[in-house]
């Protein structure tokens, strides 16, 4: 089993709660809006890394990290976006990736808003952590850690890192 920690919206500031977790996963994804290169080389330093750019992102992380990654974990086809929309409202150029690709898993960020949801109609796990940053309107911190074995996405767990004004 790959255990994953899942982030997104850091905009700059890497909670020093989130380490623990970071050392505890095998993998961490960030779905974008890094805003600051310095916190993704710190990830990459403790375990494997993959990201994607968001909206706020300057050049050098849009050179590094694509819009769109799509990879396969076990037997977990993977579509990692920063701005999708929801299952019922995808934007039409996640739309379009979904019935091309075909993954069993969408993550993206971009929202603030942490949302886990299964379509049915889609045959997808729609996953966005929230944001773990404290540029936004979002009350409380979030990440999500689960693991992935096999076809199955398993042991859900929502991170709570404290409020957004909280930086300690």
């Amino acid at each position: 089993m790959k255990n994953i920690l899942l982030i997104s919206d850091t905009h700059g500031f890497l909670d020093e709660k989130l380490l623990k977790h970071i050392k505890n996963a095998d993998e961490v994804w960030h779905a974008g809006d890094i805003g600051d290169p310095a916190i993704a080389r710190q990830i990459e330093g403790m375990k494997p890394f993959r990201a994607v750019y968001g909206n706020i992102d300057g050049q050098e992380i849009r050179n590094q990290y694509p819009e769109n990654d799509l990879f396969n974990i076990e037997s977990v086809k993977v579509l990692m976006t920063h701005i999708a929309g929801t299952p019922a409202n995808y934007s039409k150029r996640v739309r379009d990736l979904i019935s091309l690709q075909r993954p069993d898993l969408l993550v993206c960020g971009h929202s603030h808003i942490l949302k886990v949801e299964y379509s049915k109609q889609l045959g997808l796990l729609h996953l966005n952590p929230g944001a773990a940053g404290v540029q936004g309107f979002h009350h409380v911190k979030t990440a999500l850690r689960f693991g992935i074995s096999g076809a199955g996405v398993k042991n859900m767990a929502v991170i709570e890192l404290g409020l957004r004004t909280s930086v300690t």
